[in-house]
Formats: C-alpha cells, structure tokens, sequence
C-alpha cells in the first residue's frame, strides 16, 4: 500500500472517529448540559497538554529529519570518495588502473541495483557488496608504486578507500529505525490524550466546531506519519536516495 494512501486513510480515520465520538456524546449528553460552562482548570490544562505535546511532536521531526539528512551524507561520502579513487588512478600504469576503475564501477553498480533494494526491503546490506569493496581496496593496497609520482598518490588512494569503507558501515548503521519503540508509545499515548481533551471542552455538533475538531486530529495524523515516514531512511517515501552515485558514476544509470 503507497505511503501516501496510508496517510489519507490515517487522516480521514482521525477525523471519522472525531466526528463520531461527538455525535454520540451529543445524544448521551444529559438535557440541563450547559457547554459554555467548561471549568477553567480544563481549559488551562487542555492548553497545556497541546503545548506539551507540540514540543514533543516538534522534537521528534527534528530527530527522524536529521537522522534522513546523516543518512543521504553517508550515500554522498561514500560516492564521493570511490570517485576520488577512480580519478586519482588515472597515474597508474593502464592495467593497473583499469582494473581499479572497472572494479569500483563493479561495486558502484551492485550498490545503486541490487543492494539499494536489499536495504529498501530488507533492512541490510549485502555481502557481495561487502566482498566487492574488498576487492577495490586489495586493488589499491596491494599495488607497489614503481615511481615517486606513483608513491605520491599511493596514500591518499587508500585513504579513499578507507573513507569509502567507513561511509559504507554508516550506511549500513543508519538503515533501521531511528525512534525507540518507547517513544512511539509516547506519542500515540500523547495524540490520545490530545485529541481527547477536546471533548473535555464539551463541544458540540455545530459545523464550526466539528470541522475545527477534524482538522485537528487529522493535523496530529499526518505530523505522526511524517515521523513514520522519515523514521526509516532509506526505505519509505520521503527516503535518501542513490542519486549521488549516479551523479557521480553517471555511465552507470544508462
């Protein structure tokens, strides 16, 4: 099911069940109600929890965005730094540096089909891409520069790979989820009580107060889809993507 259909039924249940619960409040509701009569002290606490909750809401945005942005950093080192090492071989003998080039095309390839995949599903990477990256930086360390040109740019070679390496077990860190079982507890609980301080306020059937009502609760739905949805990087629709890789190795996306 597309992310965005789960959202509007998420929305459109908020709302349902809003809506419905007034109305049978409304008929259950004793004769001599008065709704204008709402303590203050309800109404001071209903504030109180909406500002409470906002602030949570507001924080757990912030941490599942930041934790998307760490996510498409990672693509982007790594990409970057397997395209220093296909460029930088270029002083090389041409066997040498072919077979660099064709195996870091090799892994750049597998990571933008088939492991990219793997994760979106998956939750993981591969271990051909793991066996693949191993195989560029055999390629790069086991070669013995034969001229001081060649010495020159031995080091910073493997210093890409190692680079590459470490943004690849980034990668592979950050594919889970970031938020805690715990604190999706938090925040379901939280819209809860939210949404059900509204009744506190003894509202009633007018069509005002039953779209304000709606809008509301489906406000919270879509804030906690969107937390869902950027809670797994690489795996739903607002998700980092492999562009940098195919920017960078663009013969590759043909």
């Amino acid at each position: 099911m597309a992310e965005w259909l789960v959202l509007t039924l998420a929305m459109a249940a908020a709302c349902a069940v809003v809506i419905l619960v007034t109305f049978v409040r409304h008929r259950r509701a004793s004769d001599d109600e008065d709704p204008s009569e709402t303590p203050d002290v309800i109404e001071y606490m209903t504030m109180w929890i909406g500002v409470v909750y906002a602030i949570v809401l507001g924080l757990a945005i912030a941490g599942v965005w930041e934790a998307r942005s760490a996510a498409q950093d990672h693509v982007q080192a790594e990409a970057v730094a397997l395209h220093e090492i296909s460029e930088r071989v270029r002083v090389y003998p041409p066997e040498v540096r072919d077979r660099i080039r064709d195996d870091v095309n090799t892994y750049v390839g597998h990571v933008v089909t088939a492991e990219w995949k793997v994760m979106s599903e998956e939750g993981r990477i591969t271990e051909r891409g793991t066996v693949l990256l191993d195989r560029v930086r055999a390629d790069v360390t086991d070669y013995e520069p034969r001229t001081d040109f060649e010495a020159q740019a031995y080091q910073p070679l493997v210093d890409q790979v190692a680079a590459a390496d470490q943004a690849r077990a980034a990668r592979a860190d950050s594919i889970g989820a970031t938020m805690p079982g715990v604190v999706w507890f938090g925040l379901i609980i939280g819209a809860v009580v939210t949404v059900g301080m509204v009744f506190a306020l003894q509202i009633r059937r007018t069509p005002r107060e039953l779209i304000l009502a709606g809008l509301f609760s489906a406000l919270i739905a879509f804030l906690l889809f969107l937390i869902w949805d950027f809670d797994a990087p690489y795996s739903r629709g607002i998700a980092a993507s492999a562009d940098p890789f195919l920017t960078l190795f663009p013969h590759l996306a043909d």
